[in-house]
């Protein structure tokens, strides 16, 4: 659905306008596009809410603690609009999805909200004679239809599908996002060449399940997953393909191969494990075992050795015993994973793990996570070592975050780099790697690598 107004016309400013993202990559790539329609409406970017006519939340729902950080930003909010009944205050993504039943009884003070496929509707709001408070929560529209302001010129995220056929008994995403629905394939490519021509080098390409990418799509324009790689591949000018999230059970060997050929596909696979106990994975209403994902790691080794692997990991679902723990640390172990992101499982209304009995007491789950993160940080550092004495290829992001006397930037494999140079963001540059901790790279730029 079009916005009331084309991108980028100049119309004199509505107001100005400050929005706060919570949650995932998809989170990041729709608040882009969020601030792109604003400002085809003519609104300005504010520095803070206080400075904002127009407060945004782009709300996630995948865990207790992104809830609570959101309710107590909320709060501000709250403040502000006592101390100016004019402010508007909005609340998008998938916690407002989650609660759109209690959304305007719990907080009063919110004047539009919105699920994640309805950001368009918020120019339909705001362009209204008379504001009245709204709730828009039907899956209509990809938010990738419409225009972005992106946080650096150089990197685009695309949204090739949006929703979940998975039933993973502790995920709500298929509650707040719906079912998966493709984009067709004419359409992205499209985009990522008028990305290209704008000066993007890298593209992430976002979904729930990136790598069931285009079943639900005609017959005359399917094709997989891999086709759609091959042919961002194919674009001139990109020189950097991502992409998340794939599940392990929809990974396939013409996937891991397009890794090992295309030359833009990065060295980095994120493989979600969730656990290495079997039993908990049948729990978890996960469609794979622990064998079948050691086999798919062991696919990827074999064709793209140097490939870089990441996961989620939960602790504590309900019923984890100590023996499904152990075999989560043993899979960790046998893996060496160059990062993990760890999560103590927290119950989500509506899901089914929400009501299982045999809950794992937070003291255990403490417990264990402390144990799983030590093995993880040593793993992944064990990994990183074999970056040291190499050169790495790094896109420049800019300034480092612990010392804006150096440079900082991501390496193919997805590594943070740290390094002393002189090279601009959106430049690729050779970096030889010195030292290396589980999270970053550290080492010097190679002048005579940028020399014709």
């Amino acid at each position: 659905m079009p916005v009331p107004a084309p991108y980028g016309t100049g119309l004199e400013p509505m107001g100005s306008y400050h929005v706060t993202t919570f949650g995932c990559q998809m989170n990041e790539h729709d608040s882009e596009r969020m601030k792109g329609m604003l400002e085809s409406l003519g609104y300005e970017e504010a520095a803070g809410r206080a400075d904002a006519d127009l407060i945004l939340f782009n709300t996630c729902s995948i865990r207790e603690s992104a809830d609570n950080r959101f309710i107590a930003h909320l709060g501000e909010a709250k403040r502000l609009k006592s101390e100016d009944p004019e402010r508007i205050v909005g609340v998008g993504g998938c916690w407002a999805q989650s609660v759109k039943d209690e959304v305007f009884e719990r907080f009063p003070f919110v004047d539009v909200a919105f699920g994640p496929g309805q950001i368009h509707r918020l120019a339909e709001f705001l362009t209204q004679d008379s504001l009245t408070a709204q709730g828009y929560f039907e899956f209509e529209d990809f938010s990738g239809h419409l225009p972005a302001k992106r946080e650096r010129e150089f990197q685009g995220w695309v949204q090739i599908s949006v929703g979940c056929n998975c039933r993973c008994a502790y995920c709500i995403v298929p509650q707040t996002r719906g079912r998966e629905v493709s984009r067709d394939p004419h359409e992205l490519i499209a985009e990522i060449e008028r990305l290209a021509a704008d000066g993007v080098t890298e593209v992430t390409l976002l979904g729930q399940n990136v790598n069931s990418y285009g079943r639900d799509l005609p017959k005359e324009s399917r094709i997989t997953f891999a086709e759609l790689l091959g042919q961002v591949d194919a674009v001139d000018g990109i020189g950097r393909i991502r992409y998340t999230s794939p599940h392990p059970k929809d990974i396939r060997e013409d996937v891991i191969l397009a890794h090992a050929e295309l030359p833009a596909l990065c060295p980095h696979i994120h493989l979600p494990l969730q656990s290495g106990s079997s039993r908990m994975l049948k729990a978890m209403r996960r469609t794979y075992n622990r064998q079948r994902y050691l086999d798919r790691v062991a696919q990827i080794r074999e064709h793209v050795p140097d490939c870089a692997l990441t996961t989620d990991i939960i602790v504590g679902f309900p019923g984890e015993t100590e023996e499904d723990f152990a075999a989560t640390l043993e899979v960790v172990d046998e893996v060496g994973y160059d990062g993990a992101f760890t999560f103590i499982f927290s119950p989500r209304r509506g899901t089914e793990a929400a009501t299982m009995a045999d809950p794992v007491s937070h003291p255990v789950k403490r417990e264990r996570m402390e144990r799983l993160v030590e093995l993880v940080q040593r793993r992944a550092k064990e990994r990183a070592q074999r970056f040291v004495g190499r050169s790495v290829e790094v896109l420049v992001e800019g300034p480092s975050r612990t010392d804006p006397a150096r440079l900082r930037g991501r390496s193919s494999h997805n590594k943070t780099v740290n390094f002393e140079g002189t090279a601009q963001p959106g430049e690729f540059v050779d970096v030889e790697i010195t030292s290396a901790t589980s999270t970053t790279l550290a080492g010097h730029e190679k002048l005579l690598s940028r020399v014709p």
